[in-house]
């Protein structure tokens, strides 16, 4: 047996590390790709319900499927004796998840996604009963039914043996969920248009307010370093034409703060282009401890009565590469800093450590992210 810190394939680093760009100017963005405007977001719908029709791979006998099942029923007047409990192995309860887009209105069609919260094996040929969704205010804002697609298959044989392909237990009802109430954003009363970016950048916000100002004088003003008002009137078409005017501007984004993302778990390194480092000397061993396992076996004497034994035989060496230690220049671009990275040959797991290394002697002008 080998331990030993063998070179990973180094060049795929250095191939990914080329792929970023070596030190490229800015580009222009649109805006509408930095950020959003603040009340255009979607809203989360949850609810609860029964789906019915299943070939005998529903909840069987769950008390909240049980319940739901009463509950379902007793709005047709049907109303089951007490203590009775049917098997519903042709039922399931699930949950229902859905997303309210922004400026949906009632009577527009929504996707929704049914998962079973029990014991069913099984949501495919079933129907959602009629079900709300609720938003986080508790309010309804949708109602849904309608059949699932199923992109799962679970099957099982008289022997117990079983094959599921994908999740069964969970499908889709393409346009299933029905608004019935609008979510007031506030976008036709208020007398500003706020546009947050997607990061904090004081550079970006600036430029995106210069630019704002130098198509509409005078409009748009920071708040902060990710929030820019923009004064607005008119009504809805107005303010809805100015949105698209500023969407579509075109900013050059300031180049991002200097960062060593590191992933301990796959050794993944991923340098951006503002990263610099100075000047420092760094070494890097090669370890490799070698364990040769000879077993004998021990024969007993004729006539002895004794048994035949394996006696064990180990040898270990160790053996220490020597690397001289090398100067690391400082570096202007992110091209050179491959460069020396590749002249030191080290896999992407003593690239780790020379990193951390390297900023804990204040030589690596970035911030490291272990993550």
């Amino acid at each position: 047996m080998t331990v030993t810190k063998r070179p990973a394939l180094f060049a795929l680093l250095a191939l990914l590390l080329a792929s970023l760009g070596f030190a490229a100017p800015a580009s222009a963005e649109r805006i509408k790709d930095m950020g959003q405007f603040q009340g255009l977001r979607a809203n989360q719908l949850t609810g609860y319900g029964i789906v019915v029709g299943l070939a005998g791979t529903g909840d069987d006998s769950l008390d909240y499927s049980t319940l739901g099942m009463k509950g379902a029923v007793s709005r047709f007047g049907l109303t089951l004796p007490p203590g009775v409990n049917p098997a519903l192995k042709n039922a399931a309860a699930v949950m229902i998840t859905a997303e309210l887009p922004p400026f949906a209105k009632p009577g527009q069609r929504l996707d929704v996604t049914v998962s079973a919260i029990g014991k069913a094996k099984s949501l495919r040929g079933g129907t959602l009963v009629l079900a709300p969704l609720y938003g986080a205010d508790g309010q309804i804002y949708a109602m849904v039914q309608g059949n699932l697609v199923i992109g799962g298959l679970g099957v099982g044989a008289a022997d117990g043996s079983k094959l599921t392909v994908n999740v069964p237990s969970s499908g889709r009802i393409a346009g299933g969920a029905t608004v019935e109430r609008a979510v007031d954003t506030g976008f036709a009363t208020s007398d500003w248009l706020t546009f947050n970016l997607h990061q904090f950048d004081a550079t970006n916000a600036k430029r995106v307010t210069d630019a704002i100002n130098a198509a509409i004088p005078g409009s748009a003003s920071m708040i902060d370093g990710a929030s820019i008002a923009i004064r607005t009137a008119g009504n809805g078409d107005e303010r809805m034409r100015l949105m698209s005017q500023i969407e579509n501007l075109t900013v050059n984004r300031a180049e991002p703060p200097a960062k060593v993302i590191v992933n301990a778990r796959t050794g993944t390194v991923v340098i951006n282009g503002a990263v610099r480092v100075g000047t420092a000397a760094v070494t890097q061993g090669k370890l490799t401890v070698s364990i040769k396992e000879s077993p004998t076996v021990v024969q007993p004497a004729p006539f002895s009565r004794g048994q035949t034994a394996i006696e064990p035989s180990s040898e270990i060496s160790v053996e220490e590469e020597y690397r001289p230690v090398m100067m690391v220049n400082p570096t202007a671009s992110l091209s050179e800093l491959v460069d020396a990275i590749n002249r030191m040959g080290v896999p992407p797991g003593d690239l780790v450590a020379i990193l951390e290394a390297l900023s804990q002697a204040g030589a690596l002008t970035a911030e490291l992210v272990i993550i």
